[in-house]
């Protein structure tokens, strides 16, 4: 059997990058709301409407994650049931 590691790390950098960008977008958002020349009320919706915006996107993101991780389980249990039937067949052997 093959010992292929799975793992998928992302580097530093990266993970830094995407919160930075989230922590400016959510600020940014955040000012434009309060500075908007509306009602309190408005303001309020809006700023609700965002953040279930933001908790919708994160368990998207976290449903997606999951379907392709319990994918990839599956597929390395066929590979390895595959790779054990391979390994027990005796082509030579009469039937």
């Amino acid at each position: 059997m093959s010992d292929t590691p799975v793992k998928q790390q992302s580097t530093a950098a990266f993970y830094g990058q995407a919160v930075a960008s989230f922590a400016v977008a959510m600020a940014a958002t955040g000012i434009g709301i309060y500075q908007l020349n509306a009602d309190a009320w408005v303001r309020g919706f809006l700023a609700i409407a965002v953040l279930y915006l933001v908790t919708s996107a994160f368990t998207l993101a976290k449903v997606i994650r999951d379907r392709q991780e319990a994918g990839q389980i599956v597929s390395r249990v066929d590979q390895a049931r595959l790779e054990k039937l391979l390994a027990e067949h005796d082509p030579f052997e009469k039937l």
